[in-house]
């Protein structure tokens, strides 16, 4: 009885929040918008697991401060060849890399990973893309990796800090299952708390006022016109996470890459005919 319960919790849950935000709209959009938004970047899991902390602790580097209330875990597998940094994803962390990083190690890459604000060892409690990409940049700039592979909105994560910085040590970026457009996200969202369109207006000016752009303008299709390195790009054609349009749509516009479309892999692309197209493209 107490699964049953559970399960028609976790079901009906979503629909009782969104009620709730929907009910603080009518009396101010803004606050309705803030309180939506949160928990929009408010991840659930991602925390280190008992059976991953022998492999990231032994491989634990320098922590990085983001900003007054995040600090960023770093690792390193050191190696003399080309450097590569691993960007996970949603509620993941650093571990999600360990088979790619032990192929990659016997090739005697310098590999480089972090866990993402609110994720693993990082501090913080909230974590989007604008926050992730500044992430990025303070630990490409400290390491200067040739090399960035990411998962899912690490994927897009690094689309986008290419996109924004554009830094000339890196040559070339691998994608693997990444989403593309801010707004289907949110209509998602917004079909999942049942959310009404003031909320949803309210997300809009918000996300506008902190970070310069409307959530229809935030776009990996558009970010992937202005990379100019090499790129692999796999997703799988029943992805369930993120749909595979949104790589069709980024492969179209971003020229020099090389589109992988897989079947029956799954969103986490963890196998070993995935790692082999990675090792293969960044040899």
């Amino acid at each position: 009885r107490g699964i049953v319960l559970k399960k028609i919790l976790i079901k009906i849950l979503p629909k009782i929040i969104g009620t709730q935000i929907n009910a603080m709209s009518l009396w101010s959009k803004k606050t309705a918008a803030r309180k939506a938004f949160l928990i929009f970047c408010t991840p659930r899991g991602g925390r280190i697991k008992e059976d991953q902390k022998d492999f990231l602790d032994a491989a634990k580097d320098v922590q990085l401060k983001i900003n007054e209330k995040t600090t960023v875990q770093t690792y390193r597998w050191e190696g003399t060849g080309p450097t590569v940094l691993l960007v996970h994803g949603w509620e993941s962390n650093a571990h999600r890399w360990w088979k790619l990083v032990n192929v990659l190690q016997k090739q005697n890459y310098n590999i480089i990973s972090f866990d993402a604000p609110a994720h693993g060892n990082s501090t913080g409690k909230i974590l989007n893309v604008p926050l992730y990409t500044e992430s990025l940049q303070m630990v490409s700039q400290h390491y200067k990796p040739e090399v960035h592979v990411g998962h899912s909105i690490g994927a897009l994560t690094t689309i986008f800090h290419y996109y924004t910085h554009q830094p000339d040590y890196i040559k070339k970026l691998v994608s693997l299952g990444a989403p593309s457009e801010l707004s289907e996200i949110m209509k998602d969202y917004q079909n999942i708390l049942s959310m009404n369109n003031r909320v949803m207006k309210g997300i809009d000016v918000l996300v506008q006022q902190r970070f310069g752009f409307s959530v229809d303008a935030f776009s990996g299709y558009n970010f992937a016109r202005s990379i100019d390195v090499p790129g692999l790009i796999i997703h799988d054609l029943y992805d369930r996470i993120t749909p595979v349009e949104a790589s069709r749509g980024i492969h179209k516009n971003w020229k020099g890459s090389t589109y992988i479309e897989t079947s029956g892999l799954g969103h986490s692309l963890y196998q070993d005919e995935v790692r082999n197209h990675i090792v293969e493209f960044i040899k």
